[in-house]
């Protein structure tokens, strides 16, 4: 039975009724010896407890995507068929050009939110990953109008634990962004949601890590190459870009500031810099690992300042000051747009980053998404300068002055 499943649910809140019966039908009916009538009764209540904390726990899964199925939560799932040393690019020498096309298979997602969305379980030829890819195509890509048309691609990364099925689940992104993408309000962007978990009980904190996971490779190579290769996508790195929220929002930077010639840009939602920001994370294990993979760290030593542009959101102490200390030590091409929320906003949690996608992806169509729109002659919405932090969010505005006046 499916764990994020309605059988699974439904079966809970039967088992949660049927315990809160059974001690007000049978308390004072029990027989025999005092300690067998004491030991039924305590049954009876941890069978209660027991039933009401997995209905919790479910519907709190439920709601933000967490874990995916019984593997993810027990621990026993491993996504990793092996993990070379492939060397500071992440290739292992293999010349990308020259890898054979990858085709695959695809089926219709199931799930929350999971309506036009596609599947398709990859295996990565130089990360050494098997893992499943979500793909949703905009509502422009099949008109005949774009027939010839390569579309930008945000590739979507949840939280540590998180369901790569998050960002359309409990963030409801398409549900957010179709309409305004039919309207030309958003560039029509595909997304695509590949699974991050990929080792029991840690997070890979998106690094390759000789022997144990090539995460870093496995997102910013096999699945943009297999996305490319299926799909009328526009080839790195004009064309991408990644967005995440807590450690997938310290992914999306990652990637973006370490390989600036796969993706220009990046949304950074509750993120942090320094890998230990998740105290599960393996590249936070080992302090050369750990500065490899500081997306501060990469840009302030960066002989060349990266051509990317990040969007940088979070409240005090839940990446606003990462996002200004990236802006600090930024140098042109780079630029960095801190957006400060104020703790009145929440906390850190699906009701937090959710209400910032269409900002985000607002100004992310401004930094990439012009030409795609001006293709059927539609003028895209340019956020404009807010004078405060809150309408700076509402409004999307990503602006050094918006952030500035916050500091």
């Amino acid at each position: 039975m499916s764990l994020t499943g309605t059988p699974f649910l439904y079966t809970l809140i039967v088992l949660f009724a049927v315990a809160l019966i059974l001690p007000l039908a049978l308390w004072t009916r029990m027989r025999g010896p005092k300690a067998l009538r004491t030991a039924a009764r305590m049954l009876m209540l941890l069978f209660a407890q027991g039933t009401a904390v997995a209905l919790v726990f479910t519907l709190v899964n439920n709601a933000n995507n967490l874990y995916d199925n019984w593997d993810d939560l027990l621990g026993t799932g491993n996504h990793v068929q092996q993990a070379a040393n492939l060397g500071a690019d992440g290739t292992g020498g293999i010349a990308l050009k020259r890898l054979p096309k990858v085709r695959q298979n695809f089926t219709p997602a199931t799930g929350p939110g999971m309506r036009d969305v596609k599947e398709t379980q990859l295996k990565g030829r130089v990360s050494g990953v098997n893992a499943e890819v979500y793909v949703w195509l905009p509502p422009q890509y099949d008109e005949p109008a774009y027939r010839h048309h390569k579309f930008p691609v945000v590739e979507l990364l949840p939280g540590y634990p998180g369901s790569a099925k998050a960002w359309f689940g409990s963030m409801k992104a398409t549900q957010q962004l179709a309409p305004l993408m039919r309207s030309g309000q958003v560039a029509p962007f595909i997304l695509v949601a590949p699974r991050t978990n990929l080792l029991a009980g840690v997070d890979t904190g998106c690094a390759n890590i000789t022997g144990q996971v090539n995460a870093d490779s496995w997102l910013s190579i096999d699945v943009p190459k297999m996305v490319m290769d299926n799909f009328r996508a526009e080839p790195g790195p004009k064309g991408w870009a990644t967005a995440g929220y807590s450690a997938g929002a310290h992914c999306a930077v990652k990637l973006a500031v370490a390989h600036p010639n796969r993706y220009m840009a990046a949304i950074s939602m509750s993120g942090y810099n320094d890998p230990i920001g998740e105290r599960n994370s393996l590249a936070a294990q080992n302090p050369t690992v750990r500065a490899e993979n500081n997306p501060y760290l990469l840009l302030r030593k960066s002989p060349t300042p990266p051509r990317i542009a990040l969007y940088v959101s979070g409240q005090p102490h839940d990446g606003y000051e990462a996002g200004v200390a990236l802006e600090q030590t930024a140098k042109a091409p780079t630029t960095v747009h801190v957006i400060f929320i104020p703790k009145t906003a929440g906390g850190h949690t699906m009701a937090l980053w959710r209400p910032q996608v269409v900002p985000s992806f607002r100004w992310l169509t401004v930094e990439m998404g012009q030409h795609h729109l001006r293709t059927r002659g539609a003028t895209p919405h340019v956020p404009s300068t807010a004078g405060s932090t809150h309408a700076a969010l509402a409004s999307g505005t990503s602006s050094r002055a918006a952030a500035g006046q916050k500091r």
